[in-house]
């Protein structure tokens, strides 16, 4: 999977080279994260920092999230235009998304021939670091409520 304390050490570095601030704040949102299993939001971030009795402000949940980006320690998905999510990059890598266009539900999807084939791409005068590959479509729950919805206009 992945080594929480080898995310912290990168972050740690991160902190040091732009010579920002080892906060308690910073650190206790990377754990956080690290915890969860998949996407997230930051109400959800918030939202499991407060069940733990740690309160802190939507301001310093997005400032961290900006610097863990930075850092390459979380990847941001926008899934459409008002959904956005995050992940731990070292996650990130092993699926990628199918997202229903009418309710906006995002599937990860594991599938390593995918995976295969983007990685062994080469582009000219690029390096490559990780991908991420979304799909659109429709779900099946919209698809049921869609066929029900047709059937009674008939």
């Amino acid at each position: 999977m992945y080594d929480a304390n080898k995310i912290k050490e990168v972050f740690t570095r991160y902190l040091k080279e732009k010579s920002l601030r080892k906060t308690t704040e910073r650190y206790m949102i990377l754990e956080h994260i690290c915890q969860i299993r998949g996407h997230f939001d930051v109400e959800m971030l918030r939202q499991r920092l407060e069940e733990n009795n740690f309160h802190v402000s939507r301001a310093s949940v997005y400032n961290t999230i900006e610097l863990l980006m930075d850092a390459g320690v979380v990847v941001r998905y926008q899934f459409t235009s008002h959904l956005v999510q995050y992940e731990l990059k070292a996650l990130a890598s092993t699926h990628h998304h199918a997202i229903c266009s009418y309710c906006g539900a995002v599937k990860e999807i594991k599938n390593d021939r995918i995976t295969k084939d983007i990685t062994s791409q080469r582009i000219t005068k690029f390096t490559y670091e990780y991908h991420s590959l979304y799909i659109y479509g429709m779900c099946s729950k919209c698809k049921f409520r869609l066929m029900i919805q047709k059937k009674k206009q008939k």
